[in-house]
């Protein structure tokens, strides 16, 4: 009943519109498009943002907004004008539309070659129908349309469409219609500029990957039809003039070159007339999950002479991990999203105590240091950045949702939990638990892949050994503390054994590793060692720890931040647990070994242990001892193969 008395309205207004002059409707559209262009905001916004990513760099703010309120106008004249269009006979109709290159429908139609007719959203496109009516008369000719939601008002248009001998295919039906329709030599007309979802191929249009109907080239090579667009600008108060193209594809072109194609001839027709294209089409919406694109069934095309260093970015801003560990737990995932598309832009903020480790990432594109103690702070450092296409949260915090809701990115991704669902427009559901317990890094990557990223491995890096000077001592890394609490740091009087015992076979140098909280325990250690030891704990900054760290062989630590950063920069670790559960949380590099004796109590994940500290004791210095010998075996070897032979041979 709705429908019918809205249908009844939109007849009402029809009928009005029928009655007045054209040359009226169309001032009347461009008085009601100038107030539209004030009132509604949101379209407002949409086509200010849709100007941006097209003549980005190009125009300037000023004329953007020019064109876009000139749109508004223009849209509303011609949305008018069409009305009466499509009450008047074909001939009328054709004396307010110049032609201009017609000759080339008539050559190819007239030769037997059938022709579509790429079509778009320019000046008064409902205007074409009648004009081939009146100029082509011995071809049959038709159209492919998408059934509107109000079945009375369809059901109009549809018969309005077809009263000048256009044939109208409903898109729904499939395309046997419209395929027999070409091969009888016709015309078809198809629009190709529209957004076209999941079932699109992702290709650039304005520079800017963009999802695509392949159905032009679909139907091209079904049928060997030539592919010529059509544009009808407005040139005056109710004139336009529809300009066609030469032929676009050339025989032997894929689907996907014909449809990079259509889009490089819309963009080269809108660019003669900005003002006069429907910008407030959300032509670059941003899918839903999925907008990583590794999934997508037609997939990603770029032309062979665009490279993907030239398209525009699609800009994803990555809140990482406030600790050092988390974050580098998060990597394998950030390099997920990055491989998703080809045309993403990775931001990562992170708290500028731990940012610099970001800069390792070679697919992190810039890192934003924030300080995660001010929420002013960071949204005022994240709303000076361009805009975000969206932010995907790996963090589960209230706090960190809010700083995204409030620096305005429109896409906000990540798990539900702190009570924070109301500020995401995107959730990723949490998986049940089942079975053995996984590594937190599957955590991340589910998140990837539910956003449309490809299936990617949890490994950081592969260990590759590392040249050391003639005769110079190894340098092994010595981390004894653990900023979680004392029931993760193993007795640093045992660190300090099993560092003497390596130190008294071997020319080794440790160096010791931690914050200020470390300093008595690393004093101990150093005191046990002399001078096979360097004291650098608490007197590092993060940048200064991965140079220091990246020339040593190995680390022995704890469960600690500083673990799995070794892991990222290819340093073997001989890893001491016992609170907490490797299978968790522990080392993602590949030979690392990772000692822990399982207790009935473990893991308990507390800060400190309420009883003997058995987890840790069962942990012996010889055991520890063995796996830093066979790491450093490991190092040394390739040098040793190295060594010029001394046989005579």
């Amino acid at each position: 009943m709705l429908d019918f008395c809205i249908y009844l309205l939109y007849r009402a207004g029809t009928a009005i519109a029928s009655a007045l002059p054209l040359a009226f409707l169309f001032r009347l559209g461009e008085l009601w498009g100038w107030v539209s262009w004030w009132v509604l905001s949101k379209y407002r916004g949409l086509t200010c943002r849709n100007l941006a990513i097209a003549f980005a760099g190009e125009k300037s703010p000023a004329e953007l907004r020019r064109i876009g309120r000139r749109h508004f106008q223009l849209a509303a004249a011609n949305l008018l004008c069409s009305i009466k269009l499509g009450s008047m006979p074909p001939k009328k109709v054709a004396g307010h539309l110049e032609a201009e290159n017609f000759d080339v429908i008539h050559r190819f139609l007239r030769n037997g070659t059938p022709v579509i007719l790429l079509l778009n959203h320019i000046g008064n496109w409902e205007g074409l129908a009648p004009l081939f009516s009146h100029h082509v008369d011995y071809a049959r000719v038709g159209t492919v349309y998408q059934k509107l939601g109000n079945r009375f008002i369809d059901e109009h248009v549809r018969r309005t469409r077809e009263r000048p001998n256009i044939i109208a295919f409903d898109r729904a039906d499939g395309f046997h219609g419209p395929i027999e329709l070409l091969r009888s030599g016709g015309l078809i007309g198809i629009l190709g500029d529209q957004h076209a979802g999941d079932h699109g191929l992702w290709t650039p249009f304005f520079g800017r990957l963009a999802s695509t109907s392949p159905l032009s080239g679909l139907l091209a090579k079904r049928t060997g039809a030539a592919v010529v667009a059509a544009a009808a600008h407005t040139v005056g108060t109710a004139k336009w003039r529809v300009v066609f193209t030469e032929r676009i594809d050339e025989p032997g072109d894929s689907v996907a070159v014909i449809t990079a194609k259509c889009n490089a001839a819309i963009e080269r027709q809108i660019r003669a007339g900005p003002e006069d294209w429907f910008w407030i089409h959300n032509r670059w919406k941003t899918p839903r999950p999925d907008f990583l694109l590794a999934h997508y069934k037609r997939g990603i095309f770029l032309p062979p002479a665009m490279p993907p260093e030239q398209l525009k970015p699609f800009r994803i801003l990555v809140r990482a991990p406030n600790w050092l560990g988390d974050s580098v737990i998060a990597v394998p995932a950030v390099r997920a999203m990055k491989a998703g598309r080809p045309d993403a832009h990775i931001t990562i903020a992170a708290p500028a105590k731990i940012a610099a480790v970001w800069k390792l990432v070679p697919e992190v594109d810039e890192v934003l240091p924030i300080e995660p103690k001010s929420l002013y702070r960071t949204v005022k450092i994240l709303r000076a950045q361009q805009a975000f296409d969206v932010a995907v949260l790996l963090p589960s915090s209230l706090r960190v949702a809010l700083e995204a809701w409030l620096s305005g990115v429109s896409r906000r991704v990540g798990f539900a939990g702190h009570h924070r669902r109301w500020l995401l427009n995107q959730v990723i559901p949490e998986e049940p638990r089942v079975g053995p317990t996984e590594h937190q890094v599957y955590r991340y990557l589910r998140m990837a892949r539910a956003l449309g990223g490809p299936d990617a491995t949890a490994a950081l890096r592969k260990f590759l050994p590392r040249a050391r000077g003639n005769g110079a001592p190894a340098k092994l890394a010595l981390c004894p503390g653990a900023e979680y609490g004392p029931a993760k740091r193993w007795l640093p009087e045992r660190f300090a054994e099993v560092a003497t015992s390596i130190a008294d076979i071997r020319p080794v140098q440790w160096i010791l590793f931690g914050t200020a909280a470390d300093t008595e325990r690393g004093a101990a250690i150093e005191s046990a060692l002399g001078p096979h030891c360097v004291n650098r704990i608490g007197k590092t900054t993060l940048d200064e720890l991965i140079t220091e760290l990246g020339q040593c062989a190995l680390l022995l630590t704890n469960d600690t931040g500083t673990m799995h950063l070794a892991t990222l920069i290819g340093v073997p670790v001989v890893a001491i647990f016992g609170s907490t559960e490797p299978r968790l949380t522990g080392p993602l590099g590949t030979g690392d070994i990772v000692l822990r004796h399982q207790v009935e109590c473990s893991p308990c994940f507390l800060r400190e242990c309420p009883i003997d500290f058995r987890c840790m004791k069962a942990v012996n210095v010889e055991e520890v001892a063995l796996a830093v010998a066979e790491l450093l075996g490991k190092w040394e070897a390739p040098l040793a193969q190295t060594q010029p032979s001394l046989s005579p041979n």
